[in-house]
């Protein structure tokens, strides 16, 4: 089958949607399938934020099938259409929630009526698909609320599924994730300021806050405690999970978490918050990993009583390589490909 795998970027941004994207073609190609990617750039400024769905309205698609991710390329028009979301963004304000984008709507007469009009438009272009999955509980009960959707959760395996090994539970706990405010950074700084040596902390991954983010750790004195590498490659980073004692994810209402996964392909526990979002469709309190409350004191805690009981970190640990070890990409194929 000739299929074509649509996609929205950020010019210079590289992050979970665009790994997604790229393994999700890979799974498709082995599956024997002649597979190609395009992807669009997007703005997410209000008053730009029309543009590029209005740009897939125009591109031809030649393919027996497209599939498309996150927005707005949902918005191509194909016949046999098949959405798998990746995203259902929030919108920038408490109390509002956009539909499926995100932007800087406010409460004035015009933003509420674009936020009206996207609304409305993304309702018809996911309602032309002839199936649509999103990858999490999360995005699924956002598109339901919000836009009057259903779909489908369909989990996948994340990247480096098949690299990923456990090994010893050593000093230090793991962050992967983007360094931007929706991961919250601060909460792992200020909370290893409240942890005694010698657990130290390792931080991998770029983004807007990461320079931010290594003053807050010389300012809290941390130098030497907390690593921020900036960039980590593959085989290093494979590495640094085996090594692990815990890997700490505690994002703000995550769509899915990669980092998660990560950590019970390498059966290391996962510390998040109680407002992770689908984080916690993994995380399970005491079984998983620990759910803790969202403050630094509270993920302190947390981290005290994995350095202090490593067989309870163990015992977490295996029991999330048992959580992950029915995902598969070809089940994922088979029901994104089914007609």
């Amino acid at each position: 089958m000739d299929i074509v795998v649509c996609g929205a970027q950020k010019p210079f941004v590289r992050g979970g949607a665009e790994q997604h994207q790229e393994n999700l073609v890979a799974a498709l190609e082995d599956a024997g399938h002649r597979v190609d990617l395009v992807r669009l750039p997007v703005a997410w400024e209000k008053g730009r934020l029309f543009d590029s769905p209005l740009a897939w309205r125009m591109v031809p698609i030649d393919a027996d099938l497209v599939i498309a991710t996150n927005f707005p390329s949902y918005f191509v028009q194909h016949p046999n259409k098949v959405v798998w979301l990746l995203h259902q963004h929030r919108g920038a304000y408490d109390g509002f929630e956009a539909g499926a984008t995100w932007s800087d709507f406010a409460l004035d007469d015009v933003s509420l009526e674009e936020q009206r009009l996207m609304t409305e438009w993304d309702v018809a272009a996911l309602s032309e698909a002839r199936r649509v999955f999103s990858n999490s509980r999360v995005v699924s009960e956002r598109l339901a609320r919000f836009n009057g959707l259903d779909s489908t959760p369909l989990a996948h395996p994340p990247p480096l599924h098949d690299e990923l090994h456990p090994g010893e539970f050593g000093d230090y706990v793991l962050s992967v994730q983007r360094q931007e405010a929706n991961k919250r950074p601060h909460l792992l700084v200020d909370a290893m300021a409240e942890v005694p040596a010698p657990l130290r902390a390792v931080m991998a991954g770029r983004g807007e806050l990461l320079e931010e983010t290594r003053g807050r750790v010389r300012d809290a004195g941390l130098t030497g405690r907390v690593e921020l590498p900036g960039f980590v490659p593959d085989a290093e980073l494979v590495e640094l999970y085996a090594g692990a004692l815990a890997v700490v994810y505690v994002p703000e209402d995550e769509d899915y978490g990669y980092t998660t996964l990560q950590a019970f392909y390498a059966g290391k526990p996962v510390v998040c918050a109680a407002d992770s979002g689908a984080v916690l469709d993994w995380v399970e309190d005491g079984v998983t990993g620990l759910v803790c409350d969202g403050t630094p004191a509270g993920l302190a805690a947390a981290l005290r009583t994995l350095a202090e009981d490593r067989d309870l970190a163990r015992r977490m640990g295996e029991a999330g390589r048992e959580r992950v070890a029915r995902l598969s990409w070809a089940d994922v194929v088979a029901r994104l490909t089914d007609t």
